[in-house]
């Protein structure tokens, strides 16, 4: 049995919110919420993205008609999984359960 450092991205709807700086701030306030007390031990922070062009990292966040979408980075430690795939489904579902309705994606899993 290994442990695992397990990456999963989410997306996060915002509503009335005037600017993506707000939207992400928002965002991440009301994920730590929904996550303490059961998953506390969950690192969160807003996704970024590269600009093709430029390659400089932007924030992932979409603002239209003061609704925005708020791509996040959750990072959660599993110990003792039987493997990569086992820790990332551990992952999964403790986040989950915490964030029901909250599309959730396995990015990368990594032996610690």
């Amino acid at each position: 049995m290994t442990n695992f450092l397990v990456v999963l991205e989410s997306a996060w709807v915002i509503k009335d919110v005037r600017s993506v700086d707000d939207a992400i701030g928002i965002a991440i306030s009301e994920a730590g919420k929904r996550l303490n007390p059961s998953a506390k031990f969950v690192e969160v922070e807003a996704g970024v993205i590269g600009c093709p062009s430029c390659e400089e990292e932007l924030p992932c966040a979409l603002l239209v008609a003061r609704t925005a979408l708020v791509g996040m980075r959750m990072e959660m430690k599993v110990y003792q999984a039987d493997s990569s795939e086992h820790a990332g489904r551990i992952a999964k579902s403790v986040i989950g359960k915490a964030l029901r309705d909250v599309p959730l994606e396995i990015i990368e899993v990594e032996e610690v």
